[in-house]
């Protein structure tokens, strides 16, 4: 007879795939240490700052561990945590409640790096919200080091599916995948150093499940469904058996597709697109090239300026831009200039504080108000330019004159570095994100300014809807199929086309597969999504009739409303994509 279920819980596929197992509860140590003064303030920053220095020790050491076991990129999180280890303002903070209110070390460090988690944790940006992880886990280390207490790695003895509250990068670091077959957290995004490691490491991971700890026993069976996002806990036989037919069938699925690897994109009819990866820095690189992307239509290179004590200069710019461009050959390489400010904050740069940070001083506004600023990135760009097939976006742009300052900015530039002796390429193309529906809408007084376009939807549709999308109240207004954004989309890529120009798509929409095949019947050139996404990407264009879906695109354009539109493409939606 078959047991009955126990019970189905949700949370966020952070790396695809499915698991079978019985459950491994990692109990993880809350250590808040009780409030105590001190007599001698300096003789216990020297004792803080000797423990951070034996933390920082410990990391290079897990750094080192990490490059010999997963190799160089899979280490470049820890460089961050080094960082952060040395970071002035966590340090100087840790200091000033030492010398100023007589706190312990334990009791500055607790409530410095609390401050800067709850911080982060605040923000609208989940890759923000992610650093809190970092904080927590540095500063970990720094409090076993004050307590005498060994910072013990896990050690993995049994077969099956972790379960804990949270994981920090350095124990997802320390993984044995031949023993942990996924595993399932209470906190975390997509964007989580540990999710970024899952997925680089290939095993399935669903995180944000609220309960997990509490609901799960230890040794219980569970099948991780990591591609919807669904943890089912005591599965009965049929739902086992049925989960091991979809294993088994979304592995032998990617296997298939790794012969589309090197294949171009192209529809069932031969119109051929180009599918880019987005990137947020060298790190990723790898799995760009694992899976078959064409190019990188989207760097954020502001995450060369996070988790770091200043601004990066030129030259750690450079070198950053010129790895990037050189690993990619020949293959195009779009680099956004700096989008931070508004809710995007950095602890050395001073910004006003703002009622409505999303609508306020970021991007291209803050960089053109920071001549400085930009001026250095974008010299860093033209000399890179000479190693590779680069080409530079702004981003959002809402009116001409921001576009025509900042390109101003950076030919003068040019020629500055071409009248100092650098080598710039002249074949770098100059382009500017739509995402601000006045880009949109003015496509056609935009077009004859740039080489080309990359619609950015994220934003697009949260402004065109007026609904923030992080605000889970408001986040049945996220409509990528919506007619307006549609429409929207439709009206960038037909004033493109009146001069001759290309569009690319680098918001999430482009590896939405209900978007998908809209996005190809309007004459979309370039999708940029995760690298993760690229070869089903292919494998669904591949089923596409190019021809049929202009006229599908166009039915769409008239509906009423996104239901109405997802409906009339799972009707005409055909073979292994199917929705």
């Amino acid at each position: 007879m078959n047991r009955i279920m126990k019970h189905k819980l949700t949370g966020t596929a952070a790396s695809p795939g499915y698991a079978i197992g019985r459950a491994i509860r990692l109990e993880q140590e809350r250590y808040v240490p009780e409030p105590r003064t001190v007599d001698n303030a300096e003789q216990e920053w020297q004792r803080f700052r000797e423990a951070a220095e034996r933390a920082r020790t410990e990391l290079q050491h897990l750094r080192d561990r990490t490059e010999q076991r997963l190799g160089a990129e899979k280490a470049d999180i820890f460089a961050g945590h080094l960082l952060l280890a040395s970071d002035p303002d966590l340090l100087e903070g840790v200091r000033l409640k030492i010398a100023e209110e007589r706190q312990s070390a334990e009791t500055a460090l607790h409530e410095v790096a609390q401050m800067y988690m709850d911080m982060l944790k605040a923000m609208d940006d989940e890759l923000l919200q992610a650093r809190a992880t970092d904080i927590g886990d540095v500063s970990r280390r720094m409090m076993n080091q004050l307590r005498g207490v060994a910072n013990r790695e896990p050690e993995w003895t049994e077969t099956g599916i972790l379960v804990c509250e949270d994981l920090t990068p350095s124990d997802t670091a320390q993984l044995d995948l031949n023993v942990i077959q996924a595993f399932i957290t209470e906190i975390g995004s997509r964007t989580s150093h540990s999710a970024i490691m899952a997925r680089s490491m290939e095993i399935p991971a669903v995180v944000g499940v609220n309960g997990a700890t509490d609901r799960i026993d230890d040794g219980e069976w569970v099948i991780v469904d990591a591609v919807e996002g669904a943890v089912i806990v005591s599965p009965d036989d049929d739902t086992r058996a049925d989960y091991l037919a979809r294993k088994e069938a979304y592995d032998r699925r990617r296997q298939a597709l790794q012969r589309l690897r090197d294949q171009p994109t192209r529809s069932r009819d031969g119109r051929q697109v180009e599918l880019a990866a987005n990137i947020g820095g060298i790190s990723d690189l790898e799995k760009v090239l694992e899976n078959g992307a064409e190019g990188i239509g989207l760097f954020r290179t502001e995450f060369l300026y996070m988790d770091r004590a200043d601004f990066p200069s030129e030259d750690e710019q450079l070198q950053v831009y010129r790895h990037v461009l050189q690993k990619m050959g020949d293959k195009p390489v779009v680099i956004r200039t700096l989008d931070i400010g508004g809710d995007k904050e950095l602890s050395y740069m001073s910004l006003p504080k703002e009622s409505n940070p999303f609508l306020g001083l970021r991007a291209i506004r803050l960089c053109l108000g920071r001549e400085d600023l930009f001026r250095t990135q974008l010299r860093a760009l033209l000399r890179a330019s000479a190693h590779g097939n680069l080409k530079i976006m702004f981003p959002m742009i809402s009116v001409a004159e921001e576009l025509r300052q900042a390109k101003k900015l950076l030919y003068e530039e040019k020629q500055s570095l071409q009248s100092q002796g650098y080598s710039v390429s002249e074949s770098v193309e100059i382009g500017m994100m739509v995402e601000v529906p006045s880009a949109a809408v003015a496509a056609h007084a935009f077009a004859p300014e740039v080489d080309f376009f990359s619609i950015g939807t994220n934003d697009l549709i949260q402004y065109t809807m007026a609904a923030d999308r992080m605000n889970e109240a408001v986040s049945y207004l996220y409509q990528p199929c919506h007619p307006a954004i549609l429409r929207l989309v439709k009206w960038v890529i037909d004033a493109a086309a009146g001069q001759g120009k290309w569009v690319g798509m680098c918001g999430e929409m482009a590896g939405d597969e209900r978007a998908i095949p809209l996005l190809l019947g309007l004459g979309l050139h370039e999708f940029s999504m995760s690298a993760s996404s690229i070869l089903s990407a292919r494998a669904q264009i591949a089923e596409l009739d190019y021809a049929a879906w202009r006229e599908h695109a166009a039915e769409a354009l008239s509906m009423s409303d996104q239901d109405q539109v997802n409906q009339w493409v799972r009707r005409q939606t055909s073979g292994p994509s199917s929705l």
